[in-house]
């Protein structure tokens, strides 16, 4: 924390690098024209140690207005999580500690760790059916909780996206007229507004990104020789600033004179690509209805004809353009957020997005399948006595703490694996890719960290041999293994190591970190490192940090009845990650627009929690007093209930009435028109103008004002306005 401190303040604002990038500078106008709670220079975190209370002092308001909806939500989750261990902290420390603790099976050393656990219990107590009530409470509980967390999660629904669908399946040679009057044709009461191509601008806009940066650094340079008189000599080479020596190779010349000549060569570049991007398109269309129903109507037309097995349900509504259109190959969906679309991925699709994803997929399992826990990965050091240094120093704590310290690093270094492995799928959306993120993630680090360790296997390949060789040896030695008394000891270190050390990386973002001062030192003068600064803040990975926490709150929970002094440590965990993540969420990620589907699939995976903890003591109970003990036919069949009802629910759709999803608000009309003539400024951060907007009003791109709409909702924009506005106060407001 004291470096933390000392980096955000000396190194290039790297603390708050989401206050000082350019996105920021361009959004500051409309956040706080939105509330008047953001003040103009926040300075909460004037000293040097003030930021530890800026993360608790800033209202969520404030956080509402820079981050968005999904930071809400984010962090709402946790606060119920956070309440939720406390009932189970309250629980497990008042009342299965002094259980565990009244038994006399292990030796009675008040300094023996496995007091503690439920192997303390002799196998004939009765007190064992307490440990089986309140793994079903604590099941209860958590669907209270999450419940609750569903029912508070609410969502403006937008009516520009309503409006809008999104086509895919259209032959490449198509026109917008064409379309329009198709759909003007089989569907004559549905007013169609506009209708946008999608072409492959994944080149326009790389290209554009870097004109961008060199224009900036061009007015730089021009304005401190307006300002001092003098023309700045640079070295155009690779950590030039560093060189202060002119020899063959390393030349200096004139700052404005590179920056115009490096501008210009883009330009000619982009103007090329800008012309040849017509010749790119996608096979996509948005296609704006006047109103929300024609597009319901029109969308669930297209669902309703949809070919199940070799059975069809029949045509969506023809027109004398059906056959040109290929209407039947088509795949309609409501439009996501612009802001949520991920634009250079929509070029991959088809058999080679199918292709792209089997590859990474394949060669990601054939990697993990024997690289799946860091034990594996430690034994190997040991074979090269990397390790026996450490055993030299003759030191208990360091021993102990040593390896704990060992799998924190390594599980937070293979789960990176899969985290770019999901990048490189590209997916068309950052909900979809946030998403399954989160699960892939989360999935392999519930084996890693918890499944196989518990079981006492290193890899994949020994539990599948475990799993289904019986002729093998091992299972009796693994069996053995499960449950030892001090276990636990084990996952309570990980959860500490987690709750200090995890946390503290996070706040330090050391790979970011890294990556800065890289770039930094790379840079070829003073108005790159300037951009640089600018450019350094990312949007905020939902997806991985769910995934994150969630591994811990399993682990905390599957051991809570087992290992009840778990508990708190996990509960101070949650509670520091609340507040690192208030502060990250605030100072250094810029804000993601994300779907629902992204924070229900959250609150699904943590019920996975108290149900392994429901496993994890049917298994005790399972290896100690045999599958016909009362215990173990009870904690059997509440487990098979609770998978039984999961699976409908999710795979099946039943249950549905009971869901408190609840993530419509309504607002009135004047609220709406005044929130729509807002600038849409995360449009301009993510550059989805280029998508849609391309050439189809002859618009220049790079001289795109900020304060312009999304392309499909100018003329919907205008409607409304009218509808709530005079026509005098309308055409001021435009």
């Amino acid at each position: 924390m004291f470096l933390f401190s000392t980096i955000r303040k000396r190194f290039w604002d790297y603390g708050r690098v989401a206050l000082v990038s350019e996105t920021e500078s361009e959004l500051r106008y409309n956040r706080l024209s939105v509330s008047s709670l953001v003040p103009e220079a926040l300075e909460y975190d004037s000293g040097f140690c003030s930021w530890m209370t800026a993360a608790f002092r800033m209202h969520d308001d404030e956080i509402h207005d820079r981050c968005g909806e999904d930071a809400i939500h984010y962090l709402a989750f946790q606060r119920h999580i956070i309440c939720l261990l406390i009932a189970v902290s309250v629980l497990s420390v008042g009342v299965i500690l002094p259980v565990n603790l009244s038994g006399d099976l292990l030796v009675k050393d008040p300094y023996s760790f496995g007091r503690t656990t439920i192997q303390n219990l002799e196998t004939g107590n009765n007190l064992l059916w307490l440990h089986t009530f309140f793994a079903v409470v604590y099941l209860i509980l958590t669907v209270v909780f999450m419940r609750h967390h569903m029912k508070a999660v609410t969502y403006k629904e937008e009516n520009i996206v309503k409006c809008t669908l999104f086509i895919t399946g259209l032959p490449k040679n198509v026109n917008q007229d064409t379309i329009q009057r198709h759909f003007s044709a089989a569907y004559p009461t549905c007013a169609v507004l506009e209708v946008q191509l999608c072409y492959d601008v994944a080149r326009l806009i790389y290209l554009f990104k870097k004109r961008k940066q060199a224009e900036k650094s061009l007015t730089y340079y021009k304005h401190l020789h307006q300002k001092h008189g003098k023309r700045v000599q640079i070295n155009p080479k690779p950590c030039g600033q560093f060189c202060c020596c002119e020899m063959r190779g390393c030349e200096r010349e004139d700052a404005v004179d590179y920056y115009t000549r490096v501008t210009n060569a883009l330009m000619e570049e982009f103007s090329k690509e800008e012309q040849a991007v017509q010749n790119k398109p996608l096979g996509m269309a948005f296609v704006t209805f006047q109103e929300k129903s024609m597009a319901t109507y029109i969308l669930k037309d297209f669902n309703a004809c949809k070919c199940e097995g070799i059975n069809c349900k029949g045509e969506p509504q023809p027109s004398p353009y059906s056959k040109e259109l290929h209407i039947s190959n088509w795949k309609v969906k409501y439009a996501p957020y612009p802001e949520n679309i991920c634009w250079n991925n929509l070029s991959v699709r088809g058999f080679k997005w199918w292709f792209r994803w089997f590859c990474i997929n394949f060669f990601l399992f054939i990697v993990l399948f024997f690289l799946t826990t860091p034990s594996i990965i430690i034994s190997t050091m040991d074979k090269f006595n990397v390790t026996k240094p450490i055993h030299y120093l003759n030191n208990p704590i360091i021993s102990q703490f040593f390896p704990t310290l060992l799998l924190w690093s390594f599980s937070a270094l293979l789960p990176t694996i899969v985290y770019y492995s999901t990048l490189l799928e590209s997916h068309w959306t950052k909900s979809a890719e946030n998403r399954i993120m989160m699960h892939k993630v989360y999935i392999f680090l519930i084996f890693m960290v918890l499944i196989l360790p518990s079981l006492g296997l290193t890899s994949l390949d020994f539990f599948f041999r475990w799993l289904f060789d019986r002729q093998s040896s091992d299972s009796a030695i693994r069996l053995e293994c499960v449950f030892l008394p001090d276990q636990g000891a084990f996952f309570v270190n990980y959860v500490i190591a987690s709750a200090f050390i995890g946390n503290g990386m996070e706040l330090l973002r050391l790979p970011g970190l890294i990556l800065y001062t890289i770039r930094m030192i790379m840079a070829k003068s003073t108005a790159e490192r300037k951009n640089i600064k600018q450019q350094q803040a990312f949007e905020y990975e939902f997806g991985a940090m769910y995934a994150w926490m969630l591994c811990v709150f399993t682990v905390v929970m599957a051991y809570s009845i087992t290992c009840p002094i778990i508990v708190p440590f996990g509960l101070i965990y949650i509670l520091l990650k609340h507040m690192v993540d208030r502060y990250n969420l605030y100072y250094a990620y810029l804000p993601a627009k994300l779907e629902k589907k992204m924070h229900f699939a959250a609150v699904n995976q943590a019920l996975a929690a108290p149900i392994l903890c429901l496993l994890w003591l049917y298994f005790f109970s399972f290896l100690r007093l045999g599958f016909k003990a009362p215990t173990s036919m009870f904690t059997f069949l509440v487990v098979n209930i609770t998978i039984a009802i999961c699976v409908a629910y999710s795979c099946f759709g039943c249950f549905k009435h009971l869901s408190p999803l609840n993530y419509k608000k309504a607002c009135s009309v004047k609220a709406e028109a005044t929130q729509m003539y807002q600038p849409s400024h995360r449009l301009l951060c993510t550059s989805p103008e280029f998508c849609i907007l391309i050439l189809q009003k002859g618009r220049c791109l790079p001289k795109r004002s900020s304060h312009h709409t999304a392309p499909w909702t100018t003329v919907v924009h205008r409607q409304k306005l009218q509808a709530v506005l005079p026509n005098q106060q309308l055409s001021r407001r435009e």
